[in-house]
């Protein structure tokens, strides 16, 4: 009987152990990807020029409202954010239920 329930406390800390927590990971990757983008614009902006960014203002087929500028680095902050949340939430989840199937 106690090899049952040492199996079994070593199953909750392993189980406890392995669990990934999936809106951490949604926050820190849509913080880097929003983060990502952000920077990248502004960088663009700053740095100026006759046109400023032309494969990075492509990304407004993809998001719309997203230009190159100021008010565009916000808009892409944004939209990259919510992509990376469900990104990193997915990642947690599958990776937490791939733990617990052993």
């Amino acid at each position: 009987m106690s090899d049952t329930k040492r199996t079994a406390a070593e199953n909750d800390v392993r189980t406890t152990l392995l669990k990934l927590n999936a809106r951490a990971w949604g926050i820190a990757l849509g913080l880097l990807f929003g983060s990502g983008l952000f920077l990248a614009t502004i960088l663009l902006v700053v740095r100026g020029g006759a046109e400023v960014g032309p494969h990075l203002n492509l990304l407004g087929m993809f998001l719309p409202g997203y230009r190159v500028s100021v008010a565009g680095a916000f808009v892409g902050f944004a939209y990259l954010f919510v992509i990376g949340y469900a990104i990193g939430r997915l990642i947690g989840s599958v990776y937490n239920a791939m733990a617990r199937s052993d």
